[in-house]
């Protein structure tokens, strides 16, 4: 049994409904402004307390932390990720182009922060290719590796310190960046990397990373690349020098692949079986490093080894500020990939479990972990993907995960790390490598999204492809501007549509997708899908005037037609007093005009539903359109106009050309009101369904 709506009422014009229903804003907006004011600059231990557990999370949900409940999972979750964190950090600082042990720093001051400032309850912080890759691009600029230097003299020393502190100079200034942001409330400007922007952008580096380790996985000692098209001078380099391949470099990487790859797939098939996943990266490490240190495999067969890694904590040292200038550009770059991702990552995540993040709290958390991170020789960090998968999937519950993933790093900072000496270089390229499975499988998404949206994989397609062509700063650029110009062409090209009504009913739908909907008699109802702005007014006059039939000749011709009418109505008045005779022949305006425009149309209402915003111009055009149809005997209603582009209509001075009592509140209040003047002009109209 269907159900059924009988709705008997007045019908409102906006200032009938305002009267009614509406409130005093000059008096509620200052009242609320007031309150607002008063609210912030309002000081009590209450206020003072809530500020603190808002800035700083730990104070919020450690007290209401479940001990028995949770503290398992955490505990398990966290050390399989501080394991994992060990071989990562180390293979990413290579894609830093800094030494090793700076990845170790990496993975330990960001984690502990983040764990005080986060709001993201299963997000790994840490090091991430991504962010790594572009980090390192910029330090390659600034500091290009020399082809010959001993690696234990002191010019060494002196140029791993130069490349830390451009490195360290970078995280600096991103998260300065970050905290101004927060200051601005700018969590928002997020959202402008889409998803398929954050995909495409993510699976073309990989292409990036994997090339840039072929040379580490060979054994060639080659130049790294920078700026356009670096993927292929890197990959004709690796080409070109193919027969100088250390042999034993590409069989340690090669068994290194045969182990990583196949124990990966089975942590990912059984991940439901496994409680934690099998640590394959930290026994790799740890084999190879016996191996290599049994073997002498680095005096023997000359393969490039990690070297010295000190122990203990790092001493708080200064970045390299000068180089501030010629970072900038970059780093504004880095700060928006890691932020965008982090958040991305969080929100998956929390809408997945049942909690809420707060995109501005994460400005914050990620800010202050690179500012205070990078005064302790570390590059910039942010959320990474594999490391939140597993932290997930092994069961953590809370931030408080990060306190034991910490703990694994510290202990290897103080007692472990000298031990990694022998690892060789080619075994974190590995890794490398194998940590991207995630971004490469990203490809299975574009059926699906070919078929959900031909134009966001035209955008995942330009970004990949001017990622992977270019650079991973440039198509970066290039995917965000070409993102927001098919915003930009959509509402340009809005569609614009003759509504007809549903027999019986007050629902207006358009006609060309409903044919068995019917058109009001002497109404022309439209409707524009899009905001009436400088960027699309030509295009709407052009739409309107197609449905109407307004164009230049047909205006021009109808203000004659309408000049000579009056002429001739002036000339009748004058016999009729010269003679007393009344004129009984004379024409009314509607069957003159009917008669010399064979049009049935006397009235035009628009349907402002889906105009979200109008600006000076669309205002100014749409006062335009009302005197032209003005012009020719037709009145123009409109109705379902949001609050602001009322307000800018108003402002503009369209009320002088419109009667106030023309705009209503709903399309059928506006054709109830013109039928009903048509038949018997009355104050108090109904709308009856």
């Amino acid at each position: 049994m269907s159900a059924s709506v009988a709705v008997y009422r007045s019908v409102y014009t906006e200032d009938r409904f305002k009267q009614a229903y509406g409130s005093d804003d000059n008096a509620s907006g200052s009242l609320r402004l007031r309150e607002r004011i008063a609210g912030r600059c309002r000081c009590s231990k209450r206020a003072c307390l809530h500020l603190l557990r808002e800035r700083v999370p730990i104070f919020s949900w450690l007290p209401r932390y479940r001990l028995k409940k949770w503290i398992l999972g955490d505990t398990i979750a966290g050390l399989t990720v501080g394991i994992l964190h060990i071989p990562q950090g180390m293979a990413f600082a290579l894609l830093t182009s800094v030494a090793p042990i700076f990845g170790l720093y990496t993975s330990f001051f960001p984690v502990v922060l983040y764990m005080f400032f986060g709001t993201g309850r299963h997000v790994s912080t840490g090091t991430f290719a991504v962010v790594s890759l572009m980090t390192g691009s910029v330090v390659e600029q600034l500091v290009p590796s020399p082809l010959e230097m001993n690696s234990s003299s002191s010019e060494a020393t002196d140029f791993e310190a130069q490349r830390i502190g451009v490195a360290s100079a970078i995280a600096l200034l991103s998260g300065i960046i970050m905290l101004c942001m927060f200051a601005l409330q700018l969590g928002f400007l997020s959202t402008y990397l889409s998803e398929p922007i954050v995909k495409a952008f993510t699976s073309a580096a990989a292409f990036h990373v994997t090339i840039s380790q072929l040379q580490s996985m060979l054994g060639l000692r080659l130049p790294r690349h920078t700026g356009a098209f670096s993927l292929f001078k890197t990959l004709a380099s690796v080409m070109e020098n193919l027969p100088q391949t250390n042999m034993a470099e590409l069989l340690i990487s090669l068994m290194c692949l045969a182990v990583l790859v196949p124990v990966k797939e089975l942590n990912i098939r059984f991940r439901h079986r496994l409680r934690t996943p099998i640590p394959v990266e930290i026994l790799t490490v740890i084999t190879a490093t016996g191996v290599a240190y049994a073997s002498s495999l680095d005096s023997t067969y000359n393969i490039e080894i990690v070297g010295h890694i000190p122990a203990g904590f790092p001493r708080p040292q200064l970045p390299a500020f000068h180089t501030f200038p010629a970072i900038a550009g970059d780093t504004i770059a880095i700060t928006f990939v890691g932020y965008a991702v982090s958040v991305s990552l969080a929100m998956i995540y929390a809408d997945k479990h049942g909690y809420s993040i707060h995109p501005n709290q994460e400005l914050l958390a990620h800010g202050i972990s690179n500012t205070v991170s990078s005064f302790f020789t570390c590059f910039p960090s942010s959320a990474t993907l594999a490391t939140t998968n597993i932290l997930e999937s092994a069961g953590g519950y809370t931030q408080l995960s990060g306190l034991f993933t910490s703990l694994v790093v510290l202990i290897v900072l103080l007692l472990i790390g000298p031990l990694f000496y022998f690892l060789p270089k080619a075994v974190l390229a590995c890794i490398n490598v194998t940590s991207l499975r995630q971004m490469f499988l990203q490809f299975q998404d574009l059926p699906e999204l070919w078929r959900i949206s031909k134009i966001d994989f035209m955008v995942w397609l330009v970004t990949w492809l001017s990622v992977v062509i270019l650079n991973v700063d440039l198509g970066l650029a290039i995917g965000v501007v070409f993102s927001m110009m098919t915003v930009i062409c959509r509402t340009q090209r809005a569609g614009c549509s003759v509504l007809g009504r549903a027999s019986n009913t007050e629902i207006y739908r358009p006609l060309e997708n409903h044919s068995k909907c019917y058109e009001v008699p002497g109404v022309k109802i439209l409707t524009y899908n899009g905001p009436i702005y400088y960027g699309n007014r030509s295009f709407f006059r052009e739409e309107m005037s197609r449905l109407l039939g307004l164009t230049p000749e047909k205006i021009s011709s109808w203000e004659k037609a309408r000049k000579a009418l009056e002429k001739r109505e002036r000339d009748t008045t004058v016999n009729t007093v010269e003679r007393g005779i009344a004129n009984t022949s004379f024409s009314s305006e509607n069957e003159f005009f009917k008669s010399e425009t064979e049009s049935d149309v006397q009235e035009v209402l628009i349907d402002c539903s889906s105009v979200i915003f109008v600006d000076v111009a669309g205002a100014r055009l749409l006062t335009q359109m009302c005197t032209e149809c003005q012009k020719i005997g037709v009145h123009v209603y409109l109705a379902n106009c949001n609050e602001s582009v009322l307000k800018i209509l108003t402002s503009s001075g369209l009320m002088n050309y419109v009667n106030p009592q023309h705009i209503f509140v709903t399309v059928h209040d506006a054709v109830v009101y013109i039928q009903q003047q048509k038949e018997k002009p009355s104050e108090n109209t109904t709308v009856w369904v």
